[in-house]
């Protein structure tokens, strides 16, 4: 299954040890799910992921989320976008998600940010956007 992991799927998974993020980081590492990667995507989680304030916390290293970070990178399918569908979600900052998703493929976007995207004005038929505990009940 392809899919389009949001960037708050993987800062959870990132900072916890468990729950249903930290699944879907781990199903795409395996092999299980193939993860799309856009430009835009691969900037926003690499913004994401060096936030000293968001992971000062964190029970592993600055090191480790590097390593964690670029297995997963390496297990994603890139994939360039050359259509820019413009859904007009309520955040600007998240149509690239669903382009992307459209470009490759992907059957599901995973975010916890669902909410916003059901109030798009363009619907992708065979696109769905699921919470990480939504994929996970689904296999």
């Amino acid at each position: 299954m392809q899919v389009v992991v949001d960037t708050n799927v993987l800062a959870s998974a990132v900072l916890s040890p468990n729950g249903a993020s930290r699944q879907v980081l781990r199903r795409c590492l395996l092999g299980e799910y193939q993860p799309l990667m856009g430009q835009a995507l691969f900037l926003e989680h690499e913004a994401v992921l060096s936030r000293p304030e968001i992971f000062g916390q964190s029970r592993i290293t600055e090191e480790d989320r590097e390593a964690l970070w670029a297995a997963f990178a390496s297990r994603c399918r890139w994939v360039r976008v050359y259509y820019l569908w413009r859904p007009n979600l309520p955040d600007e900052s998240d149509n690239h998600l669903i382009e992307l998703a459209v470009a490759g493929g992907a059957e599901v976007i995973v975010t916890h940010n669902q909410r916003d995207f059901g109030r798009t004005e363009l619907r992708f038929p065979g696109l769905r956007v699921l919470t990480p505990s939504e994929l996970i009940m689904e296999e």
